[in-house]
């Protein structure tokens, strides 16, 4: 369904230079370093379409910024039109540069596994594909553990009905994506994937997570 939408944007905009791509995830990991020096911390999921995911992390309280992008694949410097393929093994994902003072790393999960479908493989929706799984990739063991125990704590008390299916991985190379994915929803409101999918998914946030809105 979103490929449809894609088409509504300049077919210009569909194309990136490798290279681009490679400074910006070079640019990417020193951003990431100096995060560290300022005591922010990173974390990455996978939960279907980032536009979706993005516009909803962007919504919290302790969240300093959210970046769309390809990871957990093979090819170096995918572009959107690959990665749309699902044969680049990456998956579109977000990397959310939080203040651990502000929100925590489980609070970040909560809110991951309440506004998707974690028991869909490879599906969010009538988004269908690898590329649109549910994944968690961790950056240290500390990480690696809080997923772990949310995902057995979701299907000891058998909250969805049946098995989470989310995947908890080593964080590789993070891709950005192109300019004009990022901060797609608030850029494309009107747009009718905004409106039909993403417009439903902030409601429930603002719904049920006031306490942690900005």
């Amino acid at each position: 369904m979103k490929t449809i939408f894609v088409l509504l944007i300049s077919l210009g905009a569909l194309s990136c230079q490798s290279s681009d791509k490679k400074i910006s995830a070079e640019k990417n990991k020193a951003i990431n370093t100096m995060n560290e020096q300022k005591g922010l911390q990173v974390a990455t999921v996978a939960g279907g379409c980032f536009w979706c995911t993005e516009a909803l992390f962007l919504e919290l309280k302790g969240v300093k910024k959210v970046v769309s992008g390809y990871t957990g694949g093979t090819v170096k410097n995918p572009t959107y039109k690959e990665v749309c393929t699902g044969t680049t093994g990456h998956a579109e994902a977000i990397e959310i540069t939080f203040d651990p003072g502000q929100i925590s790393y489980e609070d970040i999960l909560e809110v991951f596994f309440a506004t998707h479908d974690p028991t869909t493989l490879n599906r969010q929706g009538a988004d269908v594909g690898t590329q649109y799984r549910s994944e968690i990739f961790y950056h240290d063991e500390a990480q690696k553990k809080a997923a772990e125990n949310f995902i057995k704590l979701l299907n000891d008390q058998n909250i969805y009905g049946k098995n989470v299916v989310t995947k908890v991985s080593q964080a590789t190379t993070f891709y950005p994506a192109e300019d004009y994915h990022q901060d797609y929803y608030n850029q494309n409101k009107s747009q009718p994937y905004c409106m039909a999918v993403i417009n439903p998914k902030l409601d429930k946030l603002r719904k049920n997570y006031k306490s942690m809105l900005k």
